[in-house]
This record gives structure tokens, C-alpha cells and sequence, in this order.
């Protein structure tokens, strides 16, 4: 067990690097896996080689496609159709389902772009619709950030689910299913939550600070068509579907033009040239190349971070930290509710030391990566409970977080009510689904 006493010990100095000494996350990851490589009594070149080989490994895999999806994401916002998806999809529903519609879009936005971005652009259009609605603006801000939250964790292409598949070894479809299904109903089940005591916890006295601060939305005036405008994202999660289900259902083997579509990369490769061709008909090839270079210095934040986490999970595989925790798990008793319980609150204790969903994402799955054959379910719920926990509690040590709150106008204490509470009310939905839907879908 002392080599859990050394991983406890190594994730307390990463965390104390994050907060205190103010080191990049990536950089925190790695000095954290060095440490747990040496104090599990690995050889010097061995601990340096497999901190290597596990960012190459993960990137190997993930790196091209968190890229483009990261790209695709850009391109969507920069041409106007992420607005044009928003405004159809809250257009859809009525005064009484507008909180719905404005989760939903929100949910939807968040697929392929990023949580901020897809709150910006959705925060004129819920500061209109709660004014329209005769709704509260708290209620319409926190449902924007449910369901942008519950996307961006749960649903690939974004970089904490698309990473799942390879760190716990499953197709990234299972992901795009599970994560969708699931998300879709903890945001409607959370919105319901959600209206019934927003109104009585929201003081306007304490949790307004000053009147909304909206910042202008790129391509405001060039708005490509709706269904064109879904394109880019349907596409990629389409042929990722279609290459999981094929393979789940029939031992047929798959035409080669097909499995090669399928694959993620490949997948994402096309919506991404996909976004190229609907960002055409309003963007210029310089603002098109201006917004792919955006989003690339953000990719490489991402991937920095995520390939950081895949040297603290190669090291903590060598040295055989990962069987030790689902050995101990498993020896609790109780199925495999206690292994997932165990997932989601060490995601909820990284969220709310670190702030970051992506480091609390990674960390946790590679921490628990050898759970699910030992528990004996599918690893799928595995990664969904982690990222659940990565969901849950968001603070102010979370850029999400200031987003949120000082775009409307809303004070700190607002800002823990419309993102901190909405997002936490949603991971606890998420990991009830989980929890039930281990039991009644044991997919193998």
C-alpha cells in the first residue's frame, strides 16, 4: 500500500505546484510524475523514458484530432453559424420551454467549440430570451452554463471525452453515445432542478455587481444556413458513430473505405475541411487562416496539458500503481457503485483544487485506468464518472468561471450560482445515469 501513500503524495505536490507556486499545469504534471516515478523506486532512465514515451503515446493518438476538432470549433464560431445554431435551436421551443431551448443550444454549441466561446455568443440571445420569457437572467445564465459545461466534458470532439478512449482503451463512439445520451438528460433534468431554487437562493443585493458586459461576437453580419451551419458537426460524430455501431453489432467486416472515414482522425479531418467550405461563404482565405491560427496556440495549450497527463498515467502503470487502486476498489465490496462513486469524487477533489476541468479530466482517468476490467463493466462508465467529477464543482480558480459571472454583471457570489451550482447540479444527474446505466446497459 506504500505505493499508494507515494501516488497520494505526488498528486499533493502537483496540486501544490498549480496553486501555490503558480507553474504551468503541464509543467506541474510532469514534475509530479518524475516525483512518483523515483519514489516507486524506478530506475532514473526508466522514469525518464516512460514519461516520454506516455506524452508520444497519447498524442500519437489524440494530438491531430484535438486539433482539428479545436479548428472546426473556430471556424464554426468565426463564420456566425455557432449564432445562427443557437438562435434556430432556443427559436424552436416556447416561452415556457425557453430555459430548455437555451441548455439545449448551449449543449449543442458546445460540441465542437469552447466553453467560453459558446458562452459569449450565448449571452446576448439569454439576457433577451429571459427578458422575452418574463424568466429570471440568473436562471437563463445558468442554464447556458449547464449545458455548455455538460457538452464540453462529456461529448468528443472536445479534448477531456475525445482523450478517454485512449487512456482507457474503447472506441471513442461509445464515448460520443454515452456522453451525448447522458449528458442531453442530466442538462434537462438539471434545468428542471435548477428553476425550482435558483429563486430562492438568488439575493440581487449580493449577486449583482454591475450591469452586463457583452463583448462583440466574430462574424456577426456573415451568418451561414442553419443545416449548413450543423454540417461541420454532425459529420465527424456521424462516421465515428457508424464505425463503433458497425463493429458492435455484426462481425462483418467493414469496407476499408468506410473504416478508414470512420476513424477519428479521419473523421475529424473531414468536418474540419467541411468547416472550411461553410466558412467560405462568408469568410475571406485570410480570416479563415487568421482563425485557424487561433485556435491552433489554443490546441496547443490543450494538448500540452493532455499529453502531460498521459506521462502521469504511463508512470503510474509501470510501476503498478493503477492495478494496486482497482485491486483496492474491488476490495470494498459494494459492485461496482463504490468503483464509480471513487471516480467521481477524486474528479470532483482534482475540479475543486485545481480549478482546471482538463487536468482533473486526464488525471483522474489515468488514476483509475485499470478499474473497469477488474469491477467487470465496460470502461466507458469508467471515464463517464471521472469526467462527471471533472464537472462537478468550479470555481474561482477556474477561467469558466469569471466568464461567466462578469460577462452578465453578477458579483462572486453570483457567479457560484449560475456556474458553480448549475454544472455541479449536472454532474450529480450525470453520475446517477451513469451509475444506472452500468447496471441495465453492461455494454461489452
Amino acid at each position: 500500500m506504500i505505493a499508494l501513500l507515494w501516488l497520494a503524495l505526488s498528486i499533493v505536490v502537483i496540486v501544490a505546484l498549480i496553486l501555490w507556486v503558480k507553474l504551468h499545469p503541464a509543467v506541474s504534471l510532469v514534475i509530479g510524475t518524475l516525483l512518483l516515478g523515483a519514489l516507486l523506486g524506478m530506475p532514473l532512465l526508466d522514469i525518464a523514458t516512460t514519461t516520454t514515451q506516455g506524452f508520444g503515446s497519447l498524442m500519437t493518438s489524440l494530438g491531430l484530432s484535438v486539433g482539428f476538432g479545436i479548428i472546426l470549433g473556430q471556424l464554426l464560431s468565426d463564420s456566425g453559424g455557432a449564432k445562427v445554431i443557437a438562435r434556430t435551436l432556443v427559436g424552436l421551443t416556447s416561452d415556457r420551454f425557453a430555459m430548455y431551448g437555451l441548455a439545449f443550444a448551449a449543449f449543442v454549441l458546445a460540441i465542437p467549440v469552447f466553453f467560453d466561446v459558446t458562452f459569449v455568443i450565448l449571452v446576448p440571445l439569454a439576457i433577451a430570451i429571459a427578458r422575452e420569457a418574463r424568466k429570471p437572467l440568473p436562471l437563463a445564465i445558468g442554464s447556458v452554463a449547464m449545458g455548455a459545461g455538460a457538452a464540453h466534458t462529456l461529448v468528443p470532439p472536445t479534448p477531456n471525452p475525445l482523450a478517454a478512449g485512449d487512456i482507457m482503451g474503447f472506441s471513442v463512439g461509445y464515448m460520443v453515445g454515452v456522453g451525448g445520451i447522458i449528458g442531453l438528460i442530466a442538462v434537462i433534468g438539471g434545468v428542471t432542478v435548477y428553476s425550482m431554487i435558483i429563486d430562492k437562493v438568488w439575493k440581487p443585493e449580493h449577486d449583482v455587481a454591475e450591469e452586463p458586459s457583452l463583448r462583440a461576437v466574430p462574424g456577426e453580419d456573415k451568418e451561414p444556413g442553419f443545416w449548413l451551419s450543423l454540417l461541420p458537426i454532425l459529420t465527424p460524430l456521424i462516421l465515428i458513430l457508424i464505425g463503433t455501431v458497425w463493429g458492435a453489432v455484426t462481425d462483418a467486416e467493414m469496407p476499408v473505405l468506410l473504416h478508414f472515414a470512420s476513424d477519428k482522425t479521419v473523421a475529424l479531418l473531414i468536418g474540419t475541411l467541411v468547416a472550411y467550405l461553410v466558412a467560405s461563404r462568408n469568410l475571406s482565405r485570410s480570416e479563415m487562416e487568421e482563425s485557424a491560427n487561433n485556435a491552433i496556440q489554443s490546441a496547443g495549450i490543450v494538448l500540452l496539458i493532455t499529453g502531460a497527463g498521459g506521462s502521469f498515467g504511463a508512470v503510474i502503470k509501470a510501476g503498478g500503481v493503477s492495478d494496486l487502486i482497482a485491486e483496492a476498489v474491488a476490495g470494498l465490496g459494494g459492485g461496482h457503485l463504490v468503483g464509480l462513486l471513487a471516480c467521481y469524487f477524486v474528479g470532483m477533489s482534482f475540479r475543486v483544487a485545481v480549478g482546471s476541468g482538463t487536468v482533473a479530466s486526464i488525471t483522474t482517468m489515468t488514476i483509475f485506468a485499470s478499474l473497469a476490467p477488474t469491477i467487470g463493466i465496460h470502461p466507458v462508465w469508467v471515464a463517464a464518472a471521472c469526467l462527471a467529477g471533472a464537472l462537478s464543482i468550479g470555481h474561482i480558480n477556474d477561467s469558466g468561471f469569471w466568464v461567466t459571472a462578469k460577462i452578465p454583471g453578477f458579483s462572486i457570489t453570483g457567479g457560484l450560482k449560475v456556474y458553480t451550482l448549475p454544472q455541479f447540479i449536472a454532474s450529480v444527474f450525470t453520475i446517477i445515469l451513469v451509475i444506472l446505466g452500468s447496471y441495465i446497459v453492461p455494454i461489452s
